[in-house]
């Protein structure tokens, strides 16, 4: 895994599992350095992390990797249709897949909102793979106001200029709204927890939540740490459920601190 060294994502397309995964990589790959593997949230691709990445990895001195799941970005469409348990398949099927295919291991695990959950859910399931996750705007639960914003958006979809927005960064933008949006506001998915997941895991965990976030409260990330005690929580004010676009200083310089406090990470001062 290997990147242009003047910090511009490098684009490509990774094959797993007969699928084609749409990856872009920051920074150089080091036998000495473990890699940021950014998990993108319900309706995200690696194109909608922006320059989030390659600021946080310039900052911590790390390379990372930035992925589109199936169904979403570039990536190859959905295998089959997601039903409930979407995010355990993804965590304990799909990212050891990929990992393996990008010979990452260890990774230092950097989710937000569903890709949070899928990186809690996989530290929990394979204790010790990961060195440490962090976990931006997590679902540990199904909340009614997450159901409630997301019934909002389902009815504004196509009025909104959402579905334009989201055109631009997927090759299906429908079919990815569609089974995102379908599988949340299902009955089924009502009882959908992690608690057990979260509870299991072993590596350092730093939980970061908007106290303004539109699709969870804080008894989300409150929860975390009533699982994991030990566990990093930082609120922050004015800010909804993407921390790193709302608050990407905050973010980093907690992100940076964290790593460097586990000693994996060499803070360079800011630009």
């Amino acid at each position: 895994m290997s990147a242009p060294t003047d910090g511009n994502p490098r684009a490509d397309a990774v094959a797993v599992d007969g699928a084609s995964i749409e990856c872009r990589f920051v920074g150089e790959r080091n036998a000495h350095a473990p890699a940021l593997v950014f998990l993108h949230e319900g309706l995200g691709s690696a194109s909608l992390w922006r320059d989030f990445p390659g600021r946080l990895c310039a900052r911590a001195g790390l390379p990372g990797v930035v992925c589109s799941r199936r169904g979403y970005g570039r990536s190859s469409p959905h295998r089959h249709d997601p039903g409930p348990d979407f995010m355990h398949e993804e965590a304990t099927i799909a990212l050891p897949a990929l990992l393996r295919a990008l010979g990452v291991e260890r990774p230092i695990l950097f989710g937000h909102s569903d890709g949070a959950s899928i990186a809690l859910i996989h530290a929990g399931t394979f204790p010790g793979q990961a060195r440490a996750v962090v976990a931006l705007a997590p679902h540990l639960f199904v909340e009614p106001v997450c159901v409630e914003s997301i019934a909002t958006l389902a009815r504004a979809y196509r009025s909104s200029g959402l579905r334009e927005r989201l055109a631009r960064h997927h090759d299906d933008a429908d079919a990815t709204f569609r089974a995102w949006s379908g599988v949340w506001l299902s009955p089924q998915f009502a009882g959908w927890n992690i608690e057990r997941e979260v509870a299991a895991s072993r590596c350092p965990v730093l939980a970061i939540q908007g106290e303004d976030d539109q699709y969870g409260t804080l008894r989300q990330i409150d929860r975390i740490a009533e699982l994991r005690p030990g566990t990093q929580l930082l609120k922050l004010s004015g800010c909804r459920h993407s921390p790193h676009l709302d608050r990407p200083e905050d973010v980093i310089d907690a992100t940076v601190r964290f790593l460097g406090g586990l000693g994996l990470a060499q803070e360079s001062p800011p630009a």
